[in-house]
């Protein structure tokens, strides 16, 4: 989700919430997320204090390259994470962050975007700070995601989209077995210059598939 749906004008007047949201697992996503837990990471709800930590992870050069360009300050931050709370409970928005074992704040973000009512076709996207580049948090992470995307919130179709020069985008999506179905030319404006980009795709029934054969294969 490089085009992040989120502008810093559409926060501005709401009103964060510094009660932490629950945690329990629940199929209420409205209402709260779960958390999602993975080998060395969880992913959670964001709060008011991954703020600082988001402004350090997702605003260097090889982060933010391609990627709508993120908030600029604490503020910004803190305003984002309350406009995702605020979309999350309208039903039209999802977004976990990624915690490191051993952390308290989020480093990264995957988010997901309802492209018509209900959420049976969505646009999900992802961002995580370079420290944390090839330790297979993302994969791991993006299985989660789509499980719960799949299992939890009902979607049908979830789509992607990566810059065609975002090479190690573009790899992790095709890596757990998402699809590329075109390229989208001149359809991502970021710096003043258009990008291509490839359009990605996971159908919720190639995706069990998936997951069966890979459940199938680890028993043997």
């Amino acid at each position: 989700m490089e085009k992040v749906p989120y502008q810093p004008e559409m926060a501005r007047a709401t009103t964060m919430s510094t009660t932490a949201t629950t945690t329990a697992a629940t199929t209420d996503w409205r209402s709260g997320l779960p958390v999602l837990t993975g080998s060395n990471f969880t992913l959670r709800e964001l709060r008011v204090d991954d703020a600082p930590s988001l402004l350090a992870m997702l605003t260097t050069e090889e982060v933010a390259r391609f990627i709508s360009p993120p908030p600029t300050t604490v503020e910004g931050f803190e305003r984002f994470i309350a406009w995702t709370h605020g979309e999350r409970l309208a039903g039209s928005h999802i977004c976990f962050g990624i915690v490191p074992q051993g952390m308290d704040h989020a480093v990264g973000l995957f988010q997901l975007r309802s492209l018509e009512p209900g959420f049976a076709s969505c646009e999900w996207g992802f961002a995580m700070g370079s420290s944390f580049w090839g330790t297979g948090m993302f994969a791991e992470g993006a299985r989660l995601v789509v499980d719960f995307a799949v299992d939890v919130v009902g979607s049908q179709r979830l789509e992607a989209r990566a810059a065609v020069a975002n090479g190690r985008g573009n790899g992790a999506l095709r890596k757990i077995g998402a699809v590329q179905e075109g390229v989208l030319r001149r359809s991502f404006l970021r710096n003043g210059q258009y990008h291509d980009q490839v359009l990605w795709s996971i159908l919720a029934e190639d995706w069990r598939l998936q997951r069966l054969d890979l459940q199938q294969v680890m028993v043997h």
